[in-house]
């Protein structure tokens, strides 16, 4: 039996109206946007349905961050940290897997990554205690690592936060690289090209 579609100018009220909310919260989706994503879920299958809510479940109950660089995996270790074809002497570091998945479609980076889980922002309470430093240095400071790239974002956020850590990196031996500016400053790694990228992990200088 299909499903019955309100229309469009009707009051949501009850499931409807609380779908409607929870889609208005995601980022880039308005009150249009969420009104006309419920109205398609209503009229979808029953199973395109529980399939979308299954892979929502899933993401929560089964996804966590790799033991060694936290990126998202269900495993232990991420694909990339499990790889014995990755160059494990160098390190690049990122604010957030939508930046190390962003760098990884440039296809010109072999080593490993080690994801943050943010970047440093006093007015925002956010310090070296919220992120993954201390496990940065434990890795380095465990050997085999030759180089480091900070590529944090090209912000005034990300560049204090790289500068944080290649002052705590400074004694400890190891080659600290920034990407090159082929990443215009202000912009953020999750919008720019692959081309871009590329440029700029072949560009990159010391710190």
């Amino acid at each position: 039996m299909p499903t019955a579609i309100l229309p469009m100018d009707a009051a949501p009220v009850g499931a409807i109206a609380r779908l409607m909310h929870e889609l208005g919260k995601l980022p880039g989706i308005g009150p249009k946007s969420a009104e006309r994503l419920t109205h398609y879920l209503l009229a979808s299958d029953v199973e395109q349905v529980h399939a979308l809510a299954d892979a929502l479940h899933a993401i929560k109950d089964k996804v966590h961050p790799c033991r060694q660089c936290f990126n998202l995996t269900e495993g232990d270790l991420c694909k990339l940290c499990a790889d014995p074809r990755r160059d494990a002497s160098t390190l690049c570091v990122v604010e957030q897997p939508r930046d190390l998945a962003s760098i990884e479609r440039a296809g010109s980076f072999r080593g490993l990554y080690h994801v943050l889980g943010g970047r440093l922002a006093p007015l925002e309470n956010v310090g070296p205690e919220n992120l993954t430093i201390d496990a940065l240095l434990r890795r380095v400071h465990q050997g085999g690592v030759k180089e480091v790239i900070m590529a944090t974002n090209p912000t005034l956020e990300g560049d204090g936060t790289a500068l944080y850590l290649s002052n705590l990196l400074a004694d400890s031996g190891v080659k600290i690289t920034r990407l090159a500016r082929g990443v215009p400053s202000g912009s953020v790694l999750e919008f720019a090209n692959n081309q871009m990228l590329a440029d700029a992990l072949e560009g990159r200088r010391a710190f």
